[in-house]
This record gives C-alpha cells, sequence and structure tokens, in this order.
C-alpha cells in the first residue's frame, strides 16, 4: 500500500494489518482499529474531531523496520495468537481482579476509587475465557486444516464476541478514569493502573490480528 496521501481513503483495519507500527499510533489518537477497523481513516478522524493530515504524517513517519510484523503462515499466526495473547490474558487476568479488589477495599472512601473496576475485570475474564476455549478448541483446529466449509459461522460469532470485548474495555477505561493516577497513590493502584492499561491494549492488539488480519484469509475463501 502506497502511503503518500492515500491513507484517509483506506479502513483503518487495512491500515494495521499493513503498515507495522500503525496500531500504536491509533492508540495514541484513541482510533478504534480493533472493533471499528471497517471504518475508512478519514471517516474516523472526523469523527473524533483530529487533524487529518497529522495522524496521516505520524503514520508515514513510521520505521517498518522497527516494528515486527505478524507472522504470514497460518499456522504460525494462530500459535502466535494463543502463545502471546490467550496465554497472556490467562496468566495476568486473575492478579487484576485480586489487585482491583484490594484497591477498592482499601480505598473505599476515595472519591476517585475505582469502583466497579474488579467486576469489570472478572465480566472481560470470563467472557474472554469462553470466548479463547471456543477458538482454541473449534474454530483454530479448524483453520489448520485448511477446511473452509463451515468456518464463517464460527468466524461470525468470534466477531460478535470481538464486539462485546471492545465494550468491556471501553467500560475497563471509563471505571478507572482513563488511567490517571490520583495523587499519592498507592504502589497497588498505580500497579493495577498500569495492569489493566496494558490489558486493554492487549486485547485490542489481539482483536486486530484477528479481524483484521486471521480472520480474512478464511472469509475471501468463502466469499468465493
Amino acid at each position: 500500500m502506497s502511503i503518500e496521501n492515500t491513507l484517509g481513503n483506506h479502513t483503518i483495519g487495512e491500515i494495521a494489518a499493513t503498515l507495522p507500527g500503525a496500531t500504536a499510533v491509533f492508540r495514541r489518537f484513541k482510533l478504534d482499529f480493533c472493533c471499528g477497523g471497517d471504518a475508512l481513516l478519514a471517516d474516523a478522524v472526523r469523527k473524533r474531531g483530529l487533524d487529518i493530515g497529522l495522524v496521516e504524517r505520524t503514520l508515514a513517519a513510521l520505521d517498518p523496520g522497527k516494528t515486527a510484523a505478524a507472522p504470514e503462515a497460518t499456522d504460525a499466526l494462530i500459535e502466535h495468537i494463543v502463545s502471546r495473547y490467550h496465554e497472556t490474558h490467562r496468566r495476568e487476568l486473575p492478579e487484576l481482579v485480586r489487585l482491583a479488589r484490594k484497591v477498592e477495599s482499601v480505598h473505599a472512601g476515595h472519591p476517585e476509587a475505582p469502583r466497579g473496576l474488579a467486576d469489570a475485570l472478572e465480566a472481560i475474564q470470563a467472557e474472554l475465557g469462553r470466548h479463547m476455549q471456543d477458538e482454541e478448541t473449534e474454530l483454530f483446529p479448524l483453520m489448520r486444516r485448511q477446511r473452509d466449509v463451515g468456518a464463517a459461522l464460527p468466524i461470525a460469532q468470534m466477531r460478535h464476541d470481538h464486539d462485546r470485548h471492545g465494550e468491556l474495555l471501553r467500560r475497563l477505561e471509563t471505571v478507572a478514569q482513563g488511567f490517571a493516577l490520583p495523587e499519592g497513590a498507592c504502589r497497588s493502584w498505580e500497579a493495577l493502573y498500569v495492569g489493566t492499561d496494558k490489558l486493554v491494549d492487549d486485547v485490542m492488539e489481539h482483536i486486530h490480528l484477528e479481524n483484521n488480519v486471521l480472520f480474512p484469509r478464511f472469509e475471501a475463501r468463502e466469499a468465493t
């Protein structure tokens, strides 16, 4: 893809899938590249009231050689998703829930306490857990066998799940007030916000790799 004066006419998902480092730019400008990846960049930028020229220049300044691209082979991409994201979510979410319960209890009287954050984290832990299990036991084995027939319905369900995950991520950010720490926050509170902010980034990147890179490979086969 040529990135000179043409990015605005491409979807956010397409840019994220083909330009290494673009997802970090989209996170910086708060542009939804995972669940909202079908939107044209120009439309998404206009909706947020951003300067399209600034966004395009920032993307054009990226050095693709400094950012690792997603694996090209489907089997390798699936393995990357499972090892980098599925296993990471399973390892980190229980500790984040524990930290959130502690912070909400210890700082119950603080006006900026993240009330409801533990419940929100538990909700995404449960939904992600079911979703990842379905992928690992049903969808991914089907993809590895290269059996296209029947793949469309599982993919549609996964995309539906991703939309729900996006709603939960926005809830996390709202409850935690954008992960801005109040003055004098304790170490546990700081660790909670750093970890939850990372979780949001990881889940967004996870959804992007599936929605914009992996799933289209099989949806295109179905269409033909």
